[in-house]
């Protein structure tokens, strides 16, 4: 119910600042086809824009009466994108303990659970097939391949490559810009995060994706930032598959966080690299563990940074 009341409030606000004084609006199936929605919720939609006054609803008729005040639609942090909902619902149903490579997605019975229609689940089906997770089944059935040591490799690689090209882009910024002052944040964050990480160290994958998404915008790369925001659904869930010793493998990665932060703050170029690198292969070998019966041999990790930086 709380996923579905997400759904409605975002849905709500996109379609209440859209509308204009004396328009007629469609049916509800349009609303719904028109919002990527469930009928249900464009007739709750439609309930509340009369309830408010905002629309006449006389049987088949709805015509707009007045615009929304901003203070008639629901604060920012009562909703979030039908994008992000859709990922995380789709990621907790993989997620599941009896989720194993074979397990079938029903379009229908996600949109269902969400509260959505089932153009917007299937579009974002498609858009996550194309990494080889899932596969395009007849009668909207999915089916979900798993999760291989090779896929893994090749997922990592791709990561280190952009990454490391943003992070050194990250550096470049003029000292004004709005990433700095974001970045300031964010290790405010972490260091809170740390001071109280008994309770908090199962929020750490909702702030490591904050952090990594605002490297990979110094790129300012179409091509990184489409596959950032796709691939970071499985980067940043999957190893959840893992949650032996999770406690100390978030606190591992925070300190490791800071210490990328701090060479960032510093804008050398090789303790950015260095630090950047440093922490990507602690990822990789997350990644890795999360894939059973897979024992990866990795080389001795670096000791240190250089002093001097070079």
């Amino acid at each position: 119910m709380a996923r579905q009341n997400t759904v409605f409030k975002e849905a709500y606000n996109r379609y209440a600042v859209a509308l204009r004084i004396d328009a007629t609006l469609p049916s509800e199936p349009e609303i719904a086809a028109q919002l990527g929605i469930s009928r249900s919720t464009a007739r709750a939609i439609l309930a509340r824009l009369s309830d408010e006054g905002i629309i006449s609803w006389n049987k088949r008729q709805k015509i707009v009466l007045r615009e929304p005040a901003e203070d008639e639609l629901f604060p920012s942090e009562e909703t979030s994108s039908l994008h992000d909902i859709i990922e995380r619902s789709f990621m907790q149903r993989i997620l599941s303990d009896d989720a194993a490579p074979g397990m079938q997605i029903n379009e229908l019975e996600l949109a269902r659970e969400i509260g959505t229609g089932t153009t917007s689940v299937r579009e974002f089906l498609i858009r996550f097939s194309r990494f080889g997770l899932i596969e395009k089944r007849p009668n909207s059935h999915w089916i979900l391949k798993g999760f291989t040591r090779d896929f893994a490799l090749e997922l990592a690689d791709v990561r280190e490559m952009f990454e490391l090209h943003s992070a050194a882009e990250f550096g470049k910024l003029p000292a004004g810009h709005d990433a700095w002052s974001a970045l300031a944040e964010i290790k405010a964050q972490h260091q809170a995060m740390l001071r109280d990480l008994d309770t908090r160290y199962k929020d750490f994958s909702a702030l490591d994706e904050r952090f990594h998404l605002l490297i990979h915008g110094a790129a300012k790369n179409r091509f990184i930032a489409d596959f950032y925001d796709a691939i970071a659904i499985i980067f940043h869930y999957h190893y959840q598959w893992n949650k032996a010793f999770a406690r100390e493998r978030n606190e591992r990665a925070i300190h490791e966080h800071l210490d990328y932060i701090a060479a960032l703050e510093s804008r050398d170029q090789a303790a950015i690299d260095f630090s950047c690198r440093l922490h990507l292969r602690s990822a990789r070998q997350t990644l890795l563990q999360s894939i059973p019966a897979v024992i990866e041999e990795l080389s001795p990790l670096p000791r240190a940074a250089p002093a001097d930086g070079k």
